[in-house]
């Protein structure tokens, strides 16, 4: 080798940097791909709640049919359960002045999945984990965080033995009264004129009478 002259390169070592480089660039390339992904599944997630395009509590116009969902609820306790359908995320609680309520467990904001916290606050509250969304837990309304809407209600009934039945759900924002007059107004015309629904086949038949 003449003086100054270069080394000719080790092709161990040129062989190394060429796979250091091509592992260094599929790396980028693979965390690029991953952010974009999950970039546009979020965007994507969010469009379609927005649009209603994913499935929402109390969607359905059928009469629901009313299911035990508890043998028994004491003062500060909770119940999760699945109601109206089993893809129906709900949960009951017993306040701790016996009031009993229930909403639906999937958040309004992008649907993930509510909790009851017991601990916070004087009587509790639902709380979504996911974006620090909050409810109220005597009303459903939203008292923090993104949510849009309130908790679709779930209507819970208390029979004579203690045990707890769901019997009908609300959507957001809409009156127990029309709730139960959507559901039950048809496939039940005389429960439907007992709660006062305007228009029931039942109301109806009665003004021919008269």
């Amino acid at each position: 080798m003449q003086p100054g002259a270069r080394p000719w390169p080790d092709p161990a070592q040129e062989a190394l940097r060429d796979r250091v480089a091509a592992d260094s660039l599929t790396t980028r390339r693979d965390y690029l791909r991953i952010v974009s992904t999950v970039s546009c599944g979020l965007a994507v997630g969010g469009v379609a709640v927005a649009g209603g395009v994913l499935h929402r509590h109390g969607d359905s116009d059928d009469t629901p049919r009313a299911k035990r969902v508890a043998a028994r609820l004491g003062p500060g306790e909770s119940i999760a359960f699945r109601f109206p359908g089993e893809d129906d995320r709900a949960v009951g609680v017993r306040l701790k002045d016996g009031t009993l309520v229930g909403y639906s467990a999937v958040c309004t904001h992008l649907a993930c999945g509510v909790l009851w916290r017991e601990e916070r606050g004087s009587e509790g509250e639902l709380y979504c984990p996911c974006h620090e969304g909050v409810f109220d837990a005597r009303t459903g309304e939203v008292t923090a965080g993104p949510p849009p809407r309130p908790l679709p209600k779930v209507l819970l009934v208390e029979e004579v033995d203690g045990s707890v039945w769901a019997v009908a759900t609300t959507r957001s924002g809409e009156s127990v009264k029309d709730a139960m007059c959507r559901q039950f107004g048809n496939q039940s015309p005389d429960m439907a004129a007992r709660i006062g629904c305007s228009g029931t086949r039942a109301q109806t038949e009665n003004g021919e009478r008269t």
